[in-house]
């Protein structure tokens, strides 16, 4: 699965600023069709502390999931860079990035992000301040938190959210 899910990204990193730029694109719009199952398909080894995040925060306040799971990447990432660092090396190498390491897959995605429009924070989407306090202890419960590479606390939880709202990867 591990191999599906880097088709999948190399996919997107390839195909995504184009489909979104012009939709009427059917390339890459079909590339990314294959991108989607295969992402699909890689959600079967599990997912993280993004989707823990992303699902009580859709759940309570009406959000998109997949703009909750834009937003808050970076700051997972972050958080985990401890237990994932040699893998985006590799990442970042497979995707041919212009820096193979942890700082050039972040300056990539971030620049992803910008190329699609996603807002960097969860306060640029107008989410109460009330969701640091109440969202982590639900994000515990997730079962999506049993994938994440690195344990995680209610505390650590409260910190990635308050981090997502301020704009702080630290």
């Amino acid at each position: 699965r591990s191999g599906i899910a880097l088709n999948a990204m190399a996919l997107i990193k390839d195909y995504l600023p184009t489909a979104y730029s012009t939709p009427s694109d059917q390339a890459a719009r079909s590339h990314m069709l294959c991108a989607a199952m295969m992402g699909a398909t890689a959600f079967q080894k599990g997912l993280g502390a993004v989707h823990a995040l992303a699902h009580p925060l859709g759940g309570h306040y009406n959000v998109h999931h997949g703009l909750l799971n834009a937003i808050i990447l970076p700051y997972v990432i972050h958080r985990n860079r401890e237990a994932i660092d040699s893998k985006l090396q590799r990442l970042a190498a497979y995707l041919n990035l212009p820096e193979t390491n942890y700082t050039g897959f972040l300056h990539w995605l971030l620049s992803l992000r910008t190329q699609l429009s996603i807002p960097n924070t969860l306060a640029d989407i107008h989410l109460p301040e009330e969701a640091i306090s109440l969202i982590p202890a639900l994000a515990l419960q997730d079962p999506s938190n049993a994938g994440n590479p690195v344990t995680l606390t209610e505390n650590d939880y409260h910190h990635l959210l308050k981090n997502a709202f301020t704009g702080r990867l630290e």
